[in-house]
């Protein structure tokens, strides 16, 4: 890397002396839209990594339309066990997961090959008959997958640049839920034992075989981080790093000051990166009607294909309703706020879906159900805000965050038993609950820090020695 004492550097830093600012500031404004027009083409292939990733761990709520259950002889609650038991092997790596990647410092190597182990898995589902052996070892293998990616765009982005971001590269939650439904009814209806096989057998081999093949191309798109990434020139892994470093992001994060261990360390012993893990946790177990929308769907009282059919529109809906959240939370700089916008219009859905078993009603609500994920979505981008000036720190936050969060869905997972059904009154009533203590804990959270930003203005105001102050001048939390 250039340093000041350089004879090359030093004859630039001259020439750069004898520039008017204005102009100096407008190149280095066109060198940094051109350095992002150049990342977001490549992060974008994440947009499709994780719309594979979602369909490869939900296509199993298609597959339960078409005999799944029946084939494997699954009764009472043994369906609701091999969704859970994926939780469980997801939630065991996360944490780990993203320590090992902030060491390999290798995302591009890392996150395919995350992928290429699940895709086999799912191959082999379709021919396995322990399915929960498998979906266990499917939740192991996705678990790195899913923080890595929001550690890489943290490593990437500026603060009000990241919920965005998430958005865009976190849209195949949307995607797949809605045009896995287009493929799997496709799939359902015309492979229905071609080659002696099940329909749902096809679903298997058909959708995993295009993970594999995608996560090989996805090795050559991907980027690492910064410091490291092999298409970019010196000049933007430089200014990469220095907008980040203007942004409030610590020096260390590229100097690797602090170690794995340390930020494991700070992240147990931070009671706020426990708090926004266990009030993750009750928004999931709100959220947990994702994994049984085509039963949700099914109970309109159509037949398979038009309920797979009717499954794709909400999930396009959802879709643009946390894009825009997500560009209005970047543009305004609000997280919480349009956080609650969110929750609060899945818990309307939720009191329509209670009182009335009208078609058009409950259909309508589906679609105010979805965009909740983009609430979500806001949340990963706030506790990357939170913890940006701690690369380590930040590594295990987003894990444990996410890894805490996902024993939601190991509970949400018993939350919509077949004798519930049709109503499923009791479910929809749980998720409110659970959906308001998440609410009123991320509320405490948005207080809190509000209080921080004030005090650390009156520390800017009063201070006579900037040196004594603990944060950059002009850093304030995101709330």
């Amino acid at each position: 890397m250039p340093t000041l004492s350089d004879p090359k550097t030093a004859d630039i830093v001259v020439m750069i002396d004898d520039v008017p600012a204005g102009v100096y500031r407008h190149a280095r404004d066109d060198l940094e839209r051109k350095l992002l027009r150049k990342l977001d083409l490549r992060m974008s292939v994440i947009l499709i990594l994780y719309t594979l990733n979602f369909i490869d761990r939900t296509n199993i709520s298609n597959a339960r339309l078409q005999g799944f259950e029946k084939d494997l002889h699954l009764h009472g609650e043994q369906y609701a066990t091999s969704l859970s038991i994926l939780f469980v092997g997801y939630i065991t790596m996360q944490v780990p997961g993203n320590m090992f990647l902030h060491w390999l410092e290798k995302p591009s190597v890392m996150l395919p090959c995350c992928m290429l182990v699940w895709g086999t898995i799912s191959v082999l589902s379709g021919f396995y008959t322990g399915i929960v052996v498998a979906r266990f070892f499917l939740g192991f293998a996705e678990a790195p997958f899913f923080p890595g990616v929001i550690f890489l765009v943290s490593k990437w982005y500026k603060r009000d640049e990241v919920a965005l971001r998430i958005a865009l590269v976190s849209c195949g939650v949307f995607l797949s839920s809605a045009f896995g439904s287009l493929l799997a009814s496709g799939i359902l209806h015309g492979m229905q034992d071609k080659l002696g096989q099940a329909a749902w057998r096809w679903l298997f081999y058909i959708e995993g075989g295009i993970t594999i093949s995608v996560a090989i191309c996805a090795m050559f798109i991907l980027p690492d981080f910064p410091h490291n990434t092999r298409w970019f020139t010196p000049e933007e892994k430089e200014l990469a790093i220095s907008r980040l470093a203007e942004d409030g992001h610590d020096n260390a994060d590229e100097l690797r000051k602090q170690t794995i261990m340390h930020g494991l360390r700070d992240a147990v012993s931070d009671w706020k990166v426990w708090l926004f893990s266990v009030a993750a946790m009750f928004q999931v177990v709100g959220q947990s009607f994702v994994g049984y929308f085509p039963t949700l769907c099914a109970t309109l009282g159509y037949d398979t294909t038009v309920t797979l059919l009717l499954c794709a529109p909400p999930w396009v809906f959802g879709g643009m309703i946390a894009f825009s959240l997500a560009w209005y939370s970047d543009k305004k700089q609000k997280r919480y706020k349009c956080f609650m916008v969110s929750n609060a219009l899945c818990v309307l859905a939720f009191i329509i879906s209670i009182f009335t078993m009208d078609k058009a009603a409950r259909y309508i609500s589906l679609f105010l159900m979805t965009q909740v994920i983009g609430g979500y979505l806001l949340l990963l981008g706030w506790i990357s805000n939170t913890f940006a000036r701690e690369p380590a720190k930040r590594a295990v936050a987003i894990a444990l965050m996410n890894t805490l969060g996902q024993t939601g869905n190991v509970i949400g997972s018993y939350v919509w038993p077949s004798n519930w059904g049709p109503t499923y009154r009791y479910s929809y009533a749980i998720c409110i609950a659970t959906l308001g203590v998440s609410t009123g804990m991320f509320s405490g959270m948005y207080l809190y820090l509000k209080h921080l930003n004030e005090q650390i203005e009156r520390n800017e105001r009063d201070v006579k020695d900037i040196n004594e102050l603990q944060h950059p001048i002009g850093f304030r939390y995101l709330v």
